[in-house]
């Protein structure tokens, strides 16, 4: 089983789309997809609520990846230019209710019958009342796929057996009124010190923050955790463990990433999501200083990708934003011209940069 990672956003910005007569305003919901910690898919869909409470999909602009470059566009449609708008969501579904999430002749279908309306699903902060369970056709009409949907956090899961993706955690639906334990700062700093002291070869020094960390998740984990957040944070730890103590510096140092990039998950419940994209940028800049002294070219391709998304995701102001920019522009040249010195250059100067930025939620 490949391990799936997806990331969903609301972007800052909305986007002005002419449908039937009318200019709708329409969020913009960005979705990344990752393969085994690397990009595989990036959607852009476009969202908008009518007044009956029910969700309306606008279209999508799909890009898919081999070795870190765009593969292909297929999938990507826009109402009003290929077809009609779609109902995602019913604002008052019942039992036999039969709708089309998707539907663009030779580009994209899918239809939804609602089998279950009322559920109660558990969630990352408790029972959620209300869900619906539905059952998805797609374009292929062969597979029937049960989805189930849930108020605060959207799609909730999808699939079945080894192939699904289900929702860990949804903001702010699953937001906490406290300040971040101090147990996932330990876990983030950990990681930040282990990074350097791997990759510097300093073991003793790596091992004992290694201890100490897994003391902290230990006291965190004992209180109530989401579940697959939960997960994924043991087995990050345990790669970590496995790594620092064979003194492998390549599986180290991402091993190190993995734990921070997990705490900032769980993080994700205390802090703003700006502040945690930020993160993950920072997050993403320290990869590519690992795949460019590496030299290997798909991975530096993928991470100046994955930089490229997550900027997308944080407002900036203009100074700000484009000087972000121009290091990102000069990022995918070097990578394009496998200037690999140049790139951990520009990676180092860029986490600089990222010192004092004025985001905004």
């Amino acid at each position: 089983m490949v391990p799936l990672r997806i990331e969903t956003t609301l972007l800052p910005e909305t986007k002005t789309v002419e449908w039937s007569g009318q200019r709708v305003q329409a969020l913009q919901s960005q979705f990344c997809a990752y393969l085994e910690g690397r990009i595989n898919e990036v959607a852009v869909d476009l969202y908008a609520q009518a007044d009956d409470g029910s969700v309306w999909y606008f279209g999508e602009d799909v890009v898919d990846y081999a070795r870190g470059v765009a593969a292909t566009t297929e999938g990507t449609w826009r109402a009003g230019l290929d077809g009609p708008a779609a109902m995602i969501m019913p604002g008052h579904p019942k039992v036999g209710d039969v709708y089309r999430t998707e539907n663009i002749p030779g580009v994209a279908f899918e239809q939804v019958t609602v089998k279950q309306v009322d559920v109660t699903v558990n969630g990352p902060s408790g029972p959620i009342h209300g869900a619906m369970v539905g059952q998805e056709l797609h374009q292929d009409e062969t597979a029937l796929e049960p989805k189930t949907f849930a108020p605060g956090h959207g799609e909730w899961f999808s699939g079945g057996g080894h192939d699904f993706e289900a929702n860990a955690l949804s903001v702010p639906a699953d937001a906490l009124p406290a300040p971040t334990p101090a147990e996932l700062t330990s876990l983030s700093s950990g990681a930040d010190h282990v990074f350097d002291t791997a990759r510097s070869k300093d073991w003793n020094a790596a091992a004992a923050t290694v201890r100490s960390m897994t003391s902290a998740w230990n006291t965190f984990q004992a209180g109530e955790v989401p579940e697959r957040l939960g997960v994924q944070m043991r087995e990050a730890l345990h790669a970590l463990v496995t790594a620092v103590g064979g003194r492998n510096r390549r599986e180290g140092a991402q091993a190190a990433l993995d734990v921070a990039n997990a705490s900032l998950d769980l993080q994700l419940r205390y802090r703003p999501p700006v502040e945690v994209n930020l993160g993950r940028f920072e997050l993403w800049t320290r990869r590519l200083l690992v795949d460019a002294a590496a030299r290997n070219a798909a991975a530096v391709h993928g991470d100046v990708t994955t930089l490229a998304w997550i900027r997308d995701r944080i407002a900036l102001d203009d100074a700000d934003g484009n000087g972000i920019d121009d290091q990102l522009r000069y990022l995918r040249s070097v990578a394009d011209a496998r200037e690999f010195e140049s790139a951990m250059v520009q990676a180092a100067r860029l986490r600089e940069t990222l010192e004092g930025l004025n985001a905004t939620p």
